[in-house]
């Protein structure tokens, strides 16, 4: 009763929120690198009238941690080791698109940023954890948005080909999971983040770059990343056969239920899906655009310029598995304005639910909620499985003795696990379980220190002081039992 033999156990990070060293040898900014947090809906770029685009203008008065992150660009030995020593048999990160191809469009790529990911990766292998290796994680290269529109313009799909081939050439027989897009679903409601759009020509409103994108911007953003996405799964069949492309979805929304039996509720809460996450995984895993997206774009005049060898692409390179992010689930109520946050849809309380993130975030917690998201994938596209993010944020801080004691992060993993397990028992093909984050880090959302999610205590704090002494939580030794059990402890 224990999880399979060869599950992957082990935690994730991203380049943008650990690395920090944001212009060092050689790299140039990113999308990330220009926001307090991916919920900011002011970024650090500005208008210029005289040449009519958009220059990258970081306001004084605010604090960009990501900018030195964790300093894991100087201390990832340090953290490999620490990650390493609860038994991780597989870790995930990014590679910063902007430390290869600073700019995006060059047509080499930086040895200096190469030169990191080699010892980065060669440090996995050594402590016996296998790399999984997100292309893009929020990080598109500014110079890309600014000066081409990011992915609404299709020289997008060469730029981001030539990246692909560059590194499964360098990493083959290293790098065997390769993520394309993190959390490419969140494109419709963070354009910028999560598609780096912009519309450049003349936009609506210059002082509300985000607000400005056109819809029509968004949707042709999001045929060109269905077709860079099966060009990177083709592109790795040809340079590296043994290597596995899979997407990368934020599937808390796929958890979206019915407030109540109200058949408008019951229909809402089913486009809440479709129009938040499947949208994205049928093309991706099916090859197919569904009718329920076309239907949007008759309605609303946005359907995007496409060609017959894209659509082909799309329908011959599916993907091999779908890895995905799950915090929370929540609720559609045709009585309620419904909106989004980082952790998914937000809707009307759920009555059903007791537990929640502590304050300020104040998450709704359902770990039923995993076991519903899995089959439900499972069931729609018969693909393995790859849990890549699941885990909680909280506020804390040393104690008196210079320790943590989170025996409510250790809580919500094992209850999370539990259902794991159970959707496993249903049938589900689930590769491996990686805890978001297992260090402290930036955190997205928000861009401060003060939400942790880490079994590594991180000593920075939202001002920016601190020493980035790593000290271990009590979580730790707790998360390396089940681990060492195979999860065998937990049933």
């Amino acid at each position: 009763m224990s999880f399979p033999k060869g599950f992957l156990w082990g935690g994730a990070v991203a380049a943008n929120q650990c690395e920090g060293a944001w212009l060092e040898d050689g790299k140039q900014p990113n999308v990330t690198d220009i926001l307090v947090g991916i919920s900011s809906r002011d970024p650090g770029i500005k208008w210029d009238p005289e040449t009519e685009k958009y220059e990258m203008c970081l306001d004084p008065n605010k604090k960009y941690l990501s900018h030195e992150g964790i300093d894991a660009y100087h201390r990832y030995k340090e953290d490999l080791k620490l990650m390493a020593g609860m038994g991780f048999n597989c870790f995930r990160t990014s590679f910063a698109w902007g430390r290869i191809f600073p700019n995006g469009d060059e047509d080499t790529p930086n040895e200096a940023g190469l030169a990191f990911y080699d010892d980065v990766i060669d440090t996995m292998l050594e402590l016996g954890m296998e790399p999984v290796i997100t292309l893009s994680h929020y990080e598109t290269p500014l110079h890309l948005v600014t000066e081409y529109g990011g992915w609404s313009n299709p020289k997008m799909i060469k730029f981001w080909n030539n990246y692909c081939r560059a590194v499964f050439t360098r990493y083959k027989g290293k790098v065997k999971y390769w993520l394309t897009f993190n959390e490419v679903n969140n494109l419709l409601k963070n354009p910028l983040v999560a598609g780096g759009v912009l519309t450049i020509d003349h936009p609506a409103d210059p002082s509300d770059p985000i607000g400005s994108t056109t819809e029509k911007d968004k949707w042709q953003a999001y045929y060109n990343l269905l077709v860079a996405n099966a060009e990177t799964v083709k592109t790795a069949k040809e340079l590296d056969p043994d290597a596995k492309v899979g997407i990368m979805m934020t599937a808390s929304s796929v958890a979206t239920y019915p407030y109540n039996c109200d058949p408008d509720n019951v229909m809402g809460a089913l486009d809440a899906q479709r129009m938040s996450n499947f949208y994205f995984a049928d093309p991706n895993c099916l090859g197919i655009i569904p009718g329920y997206v076309k239907r949007v774009w008759r309605e609303h005049d946005c359907e995007p310029v496409m060609t017959e060898e894209g659509m082909q692409l799309i329908k011959d390179y599916p993907v091999e598995f779908i890895s995905f992010s799950y915090y929370r689930s929540g609720t559609y109520d045709k009585e309620v304005a419904n909106g989004s946050d980082t952790g998914g849809l937000t809707g009307r309380s759920n009555p059903y639910l007791t537990g929640c993130s502590p304050e300020p975030w104040c998450w709704p917690i359902d770990p039923k909620g995993i076991r519903y998201v899995l089959n439900t994938y499972y069931d729609r596209y018969h693909l393995p499985m790859f849990i890549v993010e699941n885990g909680i944020g909280l506020d804390e801080n040393l104690d008196e003795n210079g320790k943590i004691d989170d025996p409510f992060r250790m809580e919500y993993v094992e209850d999370h696990l539990k259902y794991v397990h159970e959707a496993i028992l249903d049938g589900c093909d689930v590769m491996g379980y990686l805890y978001w984050g297992p260090i402290d880090v930036v955190s997205a959302g928000t861009g401060e220190m003060r939400k942790r999610y880490g079994f590594v205590y991180v000593d920075r704090f939202n001002d920016g002081h601190g020493t980035l002494e790593r000290k271990i939580k009590n979580s730790y030794y707790r998360y390396k039992e089940i681990i060492e059990s195979n999860g065998e402890i937990l049933l």
